[in-house]
């Protein structure tokens, strides 16, 4: 998911795996170990299946890919991104984003899987959104204001994940990835026309700024 933007005034900390810590630098670890692959893009066949579930956990493999996901994230500037987004046929995302009550949430997490949600309890939120795998354009695309994700860690601990907000539209907008979904099957037929010819225009340019991005973190 590509980066866009109410009470979590009591505590600020940093949420890593949904749990507050007392601090955590700027990069996350991740980032400085990874390497950064390449982001497929719409289009491509992979974004378009269900991927496989992880199966093999606690190792040095899906370390690594976490890793790397971290990093191309950090490089393409986004909230969050998807295994298949990195070409790799796997239930696994991971997630660094800001919310819109100023909490740092980061983490991976793998099979996930959406609660749902009692119609009486459902309130949709229309806001921008975009796409690491879609360069370029945002649109607005209505979801859930509050989620919870289950599944497990790299370890393979069991891992429940809420969000509200901007986070919860994250944890959605991944899972939809895992899906062989993208944000542009929410829009109407019209609008993602248009978004398409938006991305031709302007992934050059996007690319361009990743490419920088990556220079300056020397990778």
């Amino acid at each position: 998911m590509a980066m866009g933007f109410g009470d979590s005034a009591r505590d600020r900390r940093v949420r890593v795996q949904g749990e507050p810590v007392e601090s955590y630098p700027r990069l996350a670890p991740e980032v400085n170990r990874g390497a950064v692959r390449r982001i497929t893009v719409v289009g491509e066949e992979i974004l378009r299946r269900r991927c496989r579930e992880v199966t093999e956990f606690g190792t040095p493999e899906l370390a690594k890919l976490i890793d790397d996901m971290f990093a191309t994230n950090q490089v393409a500037e986004g909230a969050g991104l998807a295994a298949n987004q990195v070409d790799v046929d796997l239930q696994l995302f991971v997630w660094d984003i800001t919310d819109e009550w100023g909490v740092r949430h980061v983490g991976h997490i793998a099979n996930p899987a959406l609660d749902e949600v009692a119609a009486e309890h459902r309130r949709l939120v229309e806001e921008p959104e975009g796409c690491l795998s879609v360069p370029g354009p945002y649109r607005v695309v209505p979801r859930l204001d509050h989620a919870i994700v289950r599944g497990r860690d790299k370890d393979g601990n069991p891992l429940v994940i809420e969000g509200r907000g901007y986070f919860a539209r994250c944890l959605q907008h991944e899972t939809d990835h895992l899906h062989g979904r993208l944000y542009l099957d929410r829009l109407a037929q019209r609008e993602r026309k248009a978004a398409l010819r938006e991305m031709k225009d302007s992934q050059d340019k996007v690319f361009a700024r990743r490419a920088s991005v990556a220079e300056r973190l020397g990778k």
